[in-house]
C-alpha cells in the first residue's frame, strides 16, 4: 500500500521522505492557503524535487476548458505531476480529454462507488473516495473503499483506489484492509501511526537500563584499579 501525504507544507514533506515511506503527495486550495508568500506554481514545483511519486495539483475551473487549461499548465511543471479533477459531468469529460493526451488525473470528490466507476472508465489514474466526509454525515465512508476496491480488482481496471479524507490511524488500518492501493493521510495522522505509549515507555526504558548498567561496569571497573 502506498501512502501520500496529503499537505502543501514544504517541511512536513521533507520529514516525511527522509522517513523513506512518502510514495506520493496530494495538494487542493484549502491547503495551499494554509501556505502564504508563494505562488501554487512554486509550491508544486518544490514538491515535486522532494518526491518522485506522483503530486496532485487541483483544478478550480468548473467548466472542461477551463479544466484542460488549468490542468495542461500543471502537467508542464513536472513529469510526476497528477491534475486533481472534481467528479462532474464536465470533470469526466475533461478527465478524457486528459487521458487522450497522456495525462494523468485524480479524480476527487468521490462518495459512491458508482462515481469511482465513472471516473474509472472516463480515464481517471486515481480515484479519490472521501472517507472522513462520509463518517460526518453518519455514513461508513469505508464501504465506498471496499467496493471500489473490488470493481476494479474484478474488471481489471488501471485505476487505483486512493482512500482520502483519512482522519485518524484507525481509518488508515481500515482502508488497507478494505484494498486501498493508496492512502493520502495528513502529517498529524502519520505521527500518530509511528508513536504508541508502549512503544515510548519502552525506548525510555531501554535507554535507562543501559545507563544503569554501564555506570556498574564504570564502577566496578573504577573498585579494581590498582592504586600507585
Amino acid at each position: 500500500m502506498k501512502i501520500f501525504l496529503d499537505t502543501a507544507d514544504i517541511e512536513e514533506i521533507r520529514t516525511v521522505a527522509r522517513w523513506g515511506v512518502l510514495d506520493g503527495v496530494t495538494t487542493n486550495p484549502t491547503l495551499f492557503a494554509k501556505t502564504s508568500g508563494r505562488s501554487y506554481e512554486d509550491v508544486l514545483k518544490e514538491i515535486c524535487g522532494i518526491t518522485s511519486g506522483p503530486v496532485s495539483a487541483e483544478v478550480v475551473a468548473e467548466d472542461v476548458d477551463g479544466m484542460l487549461t488549468e490542468g495542461r499548465a500543471f502537467a508542464k511543471l513536472a513529469p510526476n505531476i497528477v491534475v486533481k479533477v472534481p467528479m462532474s459531468e464536465e470533470g469526466l469529460e475533461a478527465m478524457s480529454r486528459f487521458a487522450e493526451e497522456g495525462i494523468k488525473t485524480n479524480c476527487t470528490l468521490i462518495f459512491t462507488a458508482n462515481q469511482g466507476l465513472l471516473a474509472a472508465k472516463a480515464g481517471a489514474s486515481l480515484l479519490s473516495p472521501f472517507v472522513g466526509r462520509l463518517d460526518d454525515i453518519n455514513q461508513d465512508g469505508m464501504i465506498v473503499v471496499r467496493e471500489l476496491a473490488e470493481i476494479v480488482a474484478i474488471h481489471e481496471l488501471e485505476s487505483e483506489v486512493l482512500a482520502a479524507s483519512i482522519r485518524n490511524p484507525v481509518h488508515m488500518t481500515q482502508a488497507a484492509l478494505a484494498g486501498a492501493h493508496i492512502a493520502t493521510i495528513p502529517f498529524k495522522v502519520l505521527q500518530q501511526m509511528v508513536h504508541h505509549p508502549l512503544t515510548d515507555k519502552g525506548i525510555v526504558q531501554f535507554r535507562s537500563d543501559w545507563d544503569k548498567a554501564r555506570q556498574a561496569l564504570a564502577a566496578k571497573a573504577e573498585g579494581t584499579k590498582t592504586p600507585a
